[in-house]
């Protein structure tokens, strides 16, 4: 078995154990295998710690819950930043176990915390991908539990982290409302 496939039955393993099972399978699961298949659809050339990145951004998000976090944007926002660091941790040990070296393990656990969105190309690959699967799977039964302002902000916000090229692309592969649409125009 090759390293890369080491590294994913691993982080498939502890995905199995999410208890989210609202689509009938565990939903962190899910996620890395979707998040896979449209790394592999945009960006097919990418590296092992890309792949890895991309089939781990959410290992075992179960584990640190929104409501053990103080309400409001700034608990938030920590809980966001402690599961980014979360989910880096474990995929570099994983990446270790499987036999890649500290800087492959490093480079996977940057993108997952996105340092250096919009300056390294792989971070923002990841975070394209990222935005695609949430358009994708998760946007529709999403927008209908926010009001149509503060859901304009939150496309808003996705489209400005994507690249120019990502923002393209949602508008050529989705059928966005205008509003919402009007978001990813460059």
């Amino acid at each position: 078995m090759s390293r890369l496939q080491s590294a994913f039955e691993a982080i498939d393993a502890a995905n199995a154990a999410d208890p989210d099972r609202s689509e009938g399978a565990p939903a962190a699961l899910l996620y890395g295998k979707r998040m896979s298949g449209e790394l592999a659809r945009l960006f097919p050339d990418a590296g092992e710690p890309l792949k890895i990145a991309a089939r781990g951004q959410h290992i075992e998000r179960w584990v640190l819950k929104r409501a053990d976090y103080p309400e409001g944007r700034t608990g938030y926002l920590t809980w966001r930043r402690d599961l980014a660091q979360h989910h880096a941790t474990r995929v570099g040990a994983i990446m270790r176990d499987a036999g890649f070296d500290d800087a492959e393990a490093e480079a996977a656990g940057k993108m997952i915390r996105k340092e250096g969105i919009k300056r390294d190309p792989d971070v923002q690959a990841l975070e394209d991908v990222i935005c695609f699967v949430f358009l994708k799977w998760y946007f529709a039964p999403f927008s209908t539990t926010q009001d149509p302002d503060k859901l304009q902000r939150i496309v808003e916000r996705t489209a400005r982290k994507m690249s120019p090229e990502g923002r393209a692309r949602v508008l050529d592969e989705f059928d966005l409302p205008a509003p919402l649409a009007s978001a990813f125009r460059i």
